[in-house]
C-alpha cells in the first residue's frame, strides 16, 4: 500500500515574498553607484558584472581619462545602477554617471567648506562658458572669468585650472563657479606680501600701466600704484599724457601705502627739488614779473611765473573798470600777460597777483587831466534815484547828485529833463582817488546862482520870511530814526526830515547816532514851497556848497594849497564871522 504526501500550491503572498527575495534587495541598489568587474570587451563595449542575475554595458570611452592605463578584463571599476534589467534583459549602467555622483559629492564638500576645486573650460554658452568639473557640469559667468574683461578666452580652454563654487543645487543639477574669486585671492596674498616689502618714501622703478583723467596707475611688480596728475610735475599738467605714456619706465617715490586697501599712491614730482623753497625772496611785495596765462576760472586766472609756480589774478584785480566781466573777457590762455605780486603764502603755496596795478590808475590820470572846477562834457550812461552818471575820458563814470543838476529846480524835477545817451557839460567837484569816485555838478556850469550859497540865504525872499532855497537854516533836532533825523527850522513852525543820505557828504559820516534831540545843526535848504510850507533840508548840500565857496575863495590853481587847507581856512573864517556877529 503506497503513501502519498501532497504538496500544496504556494499562495499568493508567498509569492510576493519571493519575488522580493529575488529582486528587492537589486532594486534597492537603483540610482546608485555599485562596484563591478569587468567580465569580457566587445566591439568597444565593456561588460561588467555587479552581481546581479544580468550583466551590464559600458561604452568604452567612458572610462577614458588622460594619463589612465587601458581599460581590460579583469579591472574592477565603479557605475551608476540606472536600472536592473531593461527590456533586453541587461542592467542599464553608466559610468559617466559614476563618475559625476562622485564629483558631487567632493564638490558640496568643497562648497561646504569654501575650497577651490579643479576643472577645465570646455565650452562657450550664452553668457558665460561650461566648465568640466571631474564629470560635473557648470557655468563660469562671463563677468567671473578674470579680474579684468578679457577679449580672448581661447588661451584658458581645456586647461586644468583652480575654481570656487559660488552656488550649487543638486536636485536642479545646476552649478556655478567663479575663477575671478580665485584670482583675486591669490592676487590680494601677492599683494600683502608686495606691501610688506615697502616702506613710505622709498624710491622705486614702475613701468606705466594705464592712463586716466585724474592720474596713471604704475606696476610695481606686482602691484600697482596711483600717480596722481597733481604729483607728476611741480608744474601745471592738465592731462598725464602731457607728461607720460603706456608703458614707459618712470621712478616714483612711495608718498602713502594704506595698509588695509593695499593702495599705493606716488609721486615724480617729490625727486625733484620745491620750486616754493624761499618764494617771498624771489617774489618780492610790489614787484612785477612776466607770466603766461595757464587756465581761467570765474573768479580769475592762473598766471605761471616759472615752472612749478603759478600765482591767482583774482576778478577784482584785473580791471580798474570792468567790474562785472568774466575774466575770460579780459586774458586769454597761454596770453603773456605783466603782473605784480601781491601777496605771498609760503605755508598755503599760494601767490595773489594783480594786473591791474601794472596799468595807469583811470581815477588818478583824471584828476590830473582834470582838476577840480574843469569843465568837462560827457554821455548819460544812467538815471538813478539819487542822481545821473556821466561817461568820462579815461573809461570812468562821474556822477552827479540830484542837488546839483539845476539850481531852481528839486533834484527829483531836474532829473526828468535828462535821458540816458544826453551828451552834458559838468564841473568837476570833487575826485576821491581811493573810493574810485568823481562828483560832477551841472549846475554849476550855468552861472545862475548869483553868488554863493550863502549869500543866497541872505537875500530876503518877496513875502519877507528869511527862508527861500538854497539858503542855510538852523535846526533843531526833534526825533532820531534809523533812516535819518526828524529837526524842526528854528524860529519857525516848520518841520523836515534829514534823510541818512543827507546827513553828511561822506558815506561813513552818515550815521544817525552821531545827532541827539535837542542838537541843534545848520543845513542848506532844497526845496521850498511857501503856499504848502513844504520844506526840505540836507547838511550833505550845505558842506558841499561850503567846499565849492572855500575852493572859490581861498584856492587857485597855482597856490599849491590843498583841499584840507583851503577847507580849515574857510571854516576858521565862517567861525571869526560867527563870533563878530555876537559881539
Amino acid at each position: 500500500m503506497s503513501v502519498q504526501t501532497s504538496t500544496s500550491a504556494p499562495s499568493r503572498d508567498d509569492f510576493a515574498a519571493l519575488l522580493n527575495e529575488t529582486y528587492g534587495e537589486n532594486e534597492a541598489f537603483e540610482g546608485s553607484v555599485v562596484k563591478g568587474r569587468v567580465v569580457a570587451i566587445e566591439k568597444d563595449m565593456a561588460v561588467i558584472d555587479i552581481g546581479l542575475k544580468t550583466e551590464g554595458r559600458v561604452s568604452v570611452k567612458e572610462f577614458a581619462s588622460p594619463g589612465a592605463p587601458a581599460l581590460k578584463v579583469g579591472d574592477e571599476v565603479e557605475v551608476y545602477l540606472e536600472r536592473v534589467e531593461n527590456a533586453l534583459g541587461e542592467a542599464v549602467i553608466s559610468r559617466d554617471k559614476a563618475r559625476r555622483e562622485e564629483s558631487w559629492v567632493k564638490l558640496e564638500q568643497a562648497f561646504e567648506k569654501q575650497e577651490k576645486v579643479e576643472g577645465v573650460i570646455f565650452n562657450q554658452v550664452k553668457g558665460g562658458f561650461t566648465v568640466d568639473l571631474e564629470g560635473a557640469t557648470a557655468f563660469l559667468p562671463r563677468s567671473q572669468v578674470d579680474i579684468r574683461p578679457i577679449r580672448d578666452v581661447a588661451p584658458l580652454m581645456g586647461v586644468p585650472q583652480p575654481f570656487l563654487i559660488l552656488k550649487m543645487d543638486r536636485r536642479r543639477g545646476n552649478i556655478v563657479v567663479s575663477r575671478r574669486t580665485v584670482l583675486e585671492e591669490s592676487r590680494a596674498e601677492q599683494r600683502h606680501e608686495i606691501v610688506a616689502n615697502l616702506e613710505e618714501g622709498a624710491v622705486i622703478d614702475g613701468v606705466v600701466k594705464n592712463i586716466t583723467d585724474y592720474g596713471a596707475f604704475v606696476d610695481l611688480g606686482g602691484i600697482d600704484g596711483l600717480l596722481h596728475v597733481t604729483d607728476i610735475a611741480w608744474r601745471r599738467v592738465n592731462h598725464p599724457t602731457e607728461v607720460l605714456n603706456i608703458g614707459q619706465s618712470v621712478r616714483v617715490r612711495i608718498i602713502k601705502i594704506n595698509q588695509d586697501t593695499h593702495r599705493i599712491s606716488l609721486g615724480m614730482k617729490q625727486l625733484l627739488e620745491d620750486p616754493w623753497q624761499g618764494i617771498e625772496a624771489k617774489y618780492p611785495l610790489q614787484a612785477r614779473f612776466h607770466g603766461r596765462v595757464t587756465n581761467i576760472t570765474d573768479y580769475g586766472a592762473f598766471v605761471e611765473l616759472e615752472p612749478g609756480i603759478e600765482g591767482l589774478i583774482h576778478v577784482s584785480e584785473m580791471s580798474w573798470t570792468k567790474k562785472n566781466v568774466h575774466p575770460g573777457k579780459i586774458v586769454a590762455t597761454s596770453q603773456e600777460v605783466d603782473v605784480q605780486v601781491l601777496e605771498v603764502d609760503s605755508s598755503k603755496r599760494r601767490i595773489s597777483l594783480g594786473l591791474k596795478q601794472t596799468l595807469a590808475n583811470p581815477w588818478e590820470s583824471f584828476a590830473e587831466k582834470y582838476p577840480v572846477g574843469t569843465i568837462i562834457e560827457g554821455e548819460v550812461k544812467n538815471k538813478t534815484e539819487f542822481g545821473l552818471f556821466v561817461g568820462l575820458d579815461g573809461d570812468v563814470d562821474g556822477m552827479v547828485h540830484l542837488s546839483d543838476l539845476d539850481w531852481k529846480k528839486s533834484g527829483e524835477q531836474a532829473i526828468e529833463d535828462y535821458k540816458k545817451g544826453d551828451i552834458v557839460k559838468a564841473q568837476v567837484l570833487d575826485v576821491d582817488v581811493e573810493k574810485e569816485r568823481i562828483s560832477l555838478g551841472i549846475k554849476q556850469v550855468s552861472g545862475e546862482a548869483g553868488g554863493s550859497a550863502k549869500a543866497s540865504a541872505e537875500a530876503p525872499a518877496e513875502d519877507g520870511s528869511d527862508i527861500r532855497k538854497n539858503g542855510i537854516v538852523t535846526c533843531e533836532v526833534s526825533d532820531v530814526k534809523e533812516g535819518g533825523i526828524e529837526v524842526k527850522i528854528v524860529g519857525t513852525d516848520l518841520t523836515s526830515f534829514i534823510k541818512r543820505s543827507d546827513l553828511a557828504r561822506d558815506r561813513a559820516d552818515q550815521r544817525t547816532e552821531r545827532f541827539a534831540v535837542g542838537e541843534k545843526v545848520d543845513a542848506r535848504v532844497t526845496l521850498y514851497d511857501r503856499r504848502t510850507k513844504k520844506i526840505s533840508v540836507s547838511i550833505k548840500a550845505l558842506e558841499m556848497a561850503e567846499e565849492k565857496e572855500a575852493i572859490a575863495q581861498y584856492g587857485s590853481a597855482d597856490s599849491g594849497a590843498s583841499l584840507g587847507d583851503i577847507l580849515g581856512a574857510a571854516l576858521k573864517a565862517r567861525g571869526d564871522g560867527e563870533t563878530a556877529k555876537k559881539k
